[in-house]
């Protein structure tokens, strides 16, 4: 993948960019990007993919233009519009879906293929979501994956979670990227979204983990209760982060979108 750089009104914006075909955005969670993302690759085979960090993620600079879910939903069409594409599929992972079921409320005509992964963005008393701000290193992989010790592995490229190395990176990186996603997560995920769900005309795919701890599987009923055009795919043996556990199958249920209004 080709790291690219792209001018927006607010702030610069790097981005990954690969692949050929039909234009695919995809918006990163609150973990951060990867040019090494295996979902990323795969879904590079059969589209032209733009993967944008958000300011303060990887080579972007912070932006503090940038304070509420507005502005966030704003950037992300600011992005869109920058790199000169038209209806691109729209795909977002847990906060990156969270900016991406926005963008699709604030300009439904605007959208017609949509895909939602693992989203953040509603809130459900019976069931919190846990607290990433307070969540020690050791404690992510069982969140994040379903089988925690594999999760371990990939997390870290093999190095133990206590090791200082890997501390180090994680905790400077971290601190950096929570600083951003805190201004949309903290204390809650929750910024009004279940009250415009009901603006989105795209045809949606809703992909979940059936073992994600971090956002369960319930808040997967709940999105699709409130998007009108939305297929449910539910992946078995996968947590939060599904797109690399089950990279086939989430990029399967993506591709089952149809063609472009």
């Amino acid at each position: 993948m080709q790291l690219k750089i792209v001018q927006t009104h607010h702030t610069p914006v790097h981005y990954l960019e690969a692949g050929s075909g039909t234009p695919l955005v995809y918006l990163h969670g609150a973990g951060g990007l990867t040019a090494e993302d295996p979902l990323l690759i795969k879904l590079a085979e059969r589209h032209h993919v733009f993967a944008p960090y958000l300011p303060g993620y990887g080579p972007s600079d912070e932006c503090h233009a940038l304070r509420d879910m507005l502005d966030f939903t704003l950037h992300g069409w600011d992005v869109v519009e920058a790199l000169g594409l038209k209806d691109p599929i729209l795909v977002g992972h847990s906060m990156g879906g969270m900016i991406a079921a926005e963008m699709a409320a604030v300009a439904p005509n605007d959208l017609s293929r949509l895909a939602l992964i693992c989203p953040a963005g509603l809130w459900l008393d019976d069931h919190p979501i846990p607290d990433i701000f307070a969540t020690l290193p050791f404690e992510m992989p069982g969140l994040l994956f379903h089988d925690p010790e594999r999760g371990r592995a990939m997390m870290t490229s093999g190095l133990a979670v206590d090791d200082p190395a890997f501390l180090q990176t994680y905790l400077v990186t971290n601190a950096r990227q929570l600083g951003m996603a805190g201004r949309i997560l903290f204390p809650i995920p929750e910024r009004g979204l279940s009250q415009r769900l009901y603006r989105i005309k795209a045809e949606t795919a809703l992909i979940w983990g059936d073992s994600d701890r971090l956002i369960p599987p319930v808040y997967a009923h709940a999105f699709k209760q409130r998007i009108e055009h939305c297929r449910l795919t539910s992946i078995p043996e996968a947590g939060h982060m599904v797109g690399w556990e089950k990279t086939a199958e989430v990029a399967a249920a993506i591709e089952r979108l149809g063609p472009s209004r």
